[in-house]
């Protein structure tokens, strides 16, 4: 068997055997998650992760209504700004809305890959979305931060099992799908006491956009966070009950 890199492409795009981690390792693993997801000392670099996803929601968002992508910068302080040009209206407001609901998403997918043992073909896809959007990096730490995201991805492509890339899966997924919630609650904070952030909300920019109020964007942005935890709690209980 070739153990380079085409071995490692074609195990990738291979199902393997489902994680299937018993009701104690479940507990570690949400253990695990709210470290990374809780501010505090790894949150100031797995914050970043959390941006990088965020950002790359609004881009690919875009790029599916046609619109031209012009620039993503990620910053240290975790903020980020995409950019787009859009014929219209209503191709903006969908690219806008993708923001904060990106981390669930692809939490909850990163998980239900790992349970049904298409964890390398996660992170093959992954990764290579990853790469993908270094083409429209536009700042020199938002180019660093995306290189580590995707190299982490080829590292564990390349040297982990499947078992342990399913198991950081896991970890990494439901860290996402907390850290997707901590940030949705922290928007709508910023709309009830701290409204002169408001700029950095994209329900308030939504709203700017649509007339539309700022809590039925943060509305619909809940029900698919909750949505996307749900179907990530939906994909491990069978494993917790056996």
């Amino acid at each position: 068997m070739d153990n380079g890199w085409t071995g490692t492409l074609i195990r990738a795009t291979a199902r393997g055997l489902p994680v299937d981690p018993s009701t104690p390792i479940l507990i570690l693993i949400l253990a695990a998650a709210v470290v990374l997801a809780v501010p505090g000392v790894l949150w100031r670099q797995f914050g970043i992760y959390v941006t990088v996803v965020h950002e790359l929601g609004h881009a690919f968002a875009a790029l599916l209504t046609g619109q031209r992508l012009t620039g993503i910068r990620i910053r240290p302080d975790q903020s980020g700004t995409t950019h787009s040009l859009a014929r219209g209206r209503w191709p903006a407001v969908w690219s806008g809305f993708w923001g904060y609901p990106a981390p669930a998403v692809v939490g909850a997918a990163m998980v239900l890959s790992a349970r049904n043992g298409w964890q390398g073909a996660a992170l093959l896809i992954g990764g290579a979305l990853i790469l993908l959007s270094l083409l429209f990096v536009r700042n020199f730490f938002g180019a660093v931060s995306v290189l580590f995201c995707a190299s982490v991805a080829v590292g564990l492509l390349y040297l982990a099992g499947g078992q342990v890339q399913g198991y950081v899966l896991l970890v990494l997924g439901t860290a996402l799908i907390v850290g997707a919630t901590l940030a949705w609650f922290t928007v709508i904070a910023v709309h009830a006491s701290r409204r002169d952030q408001l700029a950095s909300s994209d329900a308030y920019l939504l709203y700017r956009r649509t007339g539309i109020p700022s809590v039925i964007w943060l509305l619909l942005m809940g029900a698919v966070i909750a949505g996307s935890g749900w179907a990530a709690v939906g994909a491990v209980l069978p494993a917790a009950a056996g």
